[in-house]
């Protein structure tokens, strides 16, 4: 596990022999991980990084677009923010059911194979919603087309940590890389929704769904031609069924999922009750200044995660920054102000990328590296389902309770994810190499998988 630089992990992360070194060619050399700190200059210089980093960059800024371009398109034709808050449901609940059974077959049959089919149905699917809300057509058949629209998403993040797991391969700079990935992804959701914004109320209605689809399928055949980076994949044999098994199977990564969810519960219940705060105050303009003060909390700590050489162990630092998350966040219904809002904001930000990093950084020890495309995809299924939950739960305690009753949310679900996280901890220990684990999901033995 990348969670700490002493000499025992040294020589446990780097290759033994020269048949290790040949397996490996991409990690760092033994002399760079004992010698230097982890840091962002020395991830990029993996070799091939950059070969997935920059169109995975690419093909994963639609993802962040989706939601909100439904919403303006179909508030436009329908005149009902309720009916465009059902379509937008609709496609991200499907994306969360349908995800880790993309992982799965990612790793089964190899990212490119899924890949290449997945883009192609999700732009047609997107054109097709596109077509149908602009011809009037009933809310039943935006529904049905919100469905495959939101299940072929392409999981371009979980497939970019899956290649960083195989060109580092238990390095120190696995952290580094999770870091990377959290500010990544977060910088997406900030320049995405900015982008279809500015699409949809400056061009028309629609080109931000347009956009949207013409951008994942561009992206995302350019990340799936990048064959030599992804992650290898067993056929024949009882090494490839072992390969098969659900990452699902794993305890830990249950004990992960629920952790994400809590997660989600912050997203969610942050998005609709500041927009309630700013909205009672009559300063509806604040709500973007306060989530943004929220977001960048949480891209300031992973940037500063992804360059510290953590001496504990992954699973004591997850417990102890999601109780200074819980802790945060239990805060957040009793502000009244602006200034204080905006400081518990911003402290419930920065709790959140450690949390977010540590959790990904515990895959790669958890699950073996032919399930972790969909392990992955679980947990950031995991935290849309939480937030779609959120907003729907927060939502209804501000319309029928007092104001900042929506922000309960986020307290009750990261306490009740700690609680979890607290009772299950031992699961998350490191499995064993060269043993199977977890009803038969092995790594170095094959074993028969019924």
């Amino acid at each position: 596990m990348a969670s700490t630089v002493t000499s025992s992990q040294n020589s446990a992360a780097t290759p033994q022999n020269p048949a290790d070194a040949s397996e490996n060619p991409t990690a760092p050399s033994e002399h760079s991980t004992a010698t230097s700190r982890p840091g962002y200059g020395q991830l990029l210089r993996t070799r091939g990084a950059w070969t997935f980093l920059l169109p995975g960059f690419a093909a994963r800024q639609p993802f962040a677009m989706l939601t909100l371009s439904i919403v303006l398109l179909v508030q436009h034709t329908t005149g009902s923010y309720g009916a465009a808050g059902a379509a937008a449901a609709v496609t991200g609940v499907s994306m969360a059911l349908f995800a880790p059974y993309g992982g799965r077959l990612a790793d089964r049959y190899g990212q490119r194979t899924v890949l290449i089919p997945g883009v192609l149905v999700h732009a047609a699917s997107g054109l097709a919603f596109t077509a149908l809300a602009l011809s009037d057509a009933p809310l039943w058949a935006l529904f049905a087309a919100a469905v495959p629209t939101g299940a072929s998403v392409p999981q371009i993040g979980p497939m970019v940590r899956a290649r960083w797991g195989v060109a580092l391969k238990g390095s120190p700079l696995m952290t580094t890389a999770a870091a990377l990935e959290s500010v990544t992804d977060e910088l997406t959701f900030v320049v995405g929704p900015l982008l279809a914004t500015a699409l949809c109320t400056t061009v028309h209605p629609a080109a931000g769904l347009v956009a949207e689809a013409a951008l994942t399928l561009l992206g995302g055949l350019l990340f799936a031609a990048q064959k030599s980076t992804q992650p290898p994949v067993t056929v024949g044999g009882g090494h490839a069924r072992v390969g098969h098994a659900s990452a699902l199977r794993v305890p830990g990564l249950r004990v992960l999922i629920v952790t994400f969810l809590g997660i989600g519960s912050v997203f969610g219940g942050m998005q609709v009750s500041l927009a309630a705060f700013t909205e009672s105050i009559g300063e509806p303009g604040l709500n973007g200044v306060l989530y943004g003060v929220f977001a960048a909390g949480n891209m300031l700590s992973g940037v500063v995660c992804g360059t510290i050489a953590w001496k504990a162990a992954p699973q004591q630092r997850l417990v102890i920054g999601y109780a200074a998350l819980a802790l945060s966040a239990s805060g957040l219904w009793a502000a009244h102000s602006v200034v204080v809002l905006a400081g518990l904001g911003l402290l419930v930000g920065m709790c959140i990328a450690p949390a977010l990093i540590t959790g990904y950084t515990l895959v790669e020890g958890l699950v073996p590296a032919g399930a972790r495309t969909e392990a992955f995809t679980w947990l950031t299924g995991a935290v849309a389902l939480g937030q779609a939950a959120a907003v729907t739960v927060a939502g209804q305690l501000e319309d029928r309770f007092f104001g900042g009753a929506g922000f309960l949310v986020p307290m009750g679900g990261t306490v009740l994810a700690l609680a979890t996280l607290l009772a299950l901890r031992s699961r998350l220990a490191k499995r064993p190499r060269g043993r199977t684990v977890a009803r038969g999901v092995g790594h170095r033995v094959p074993v028969a998988v019924d």
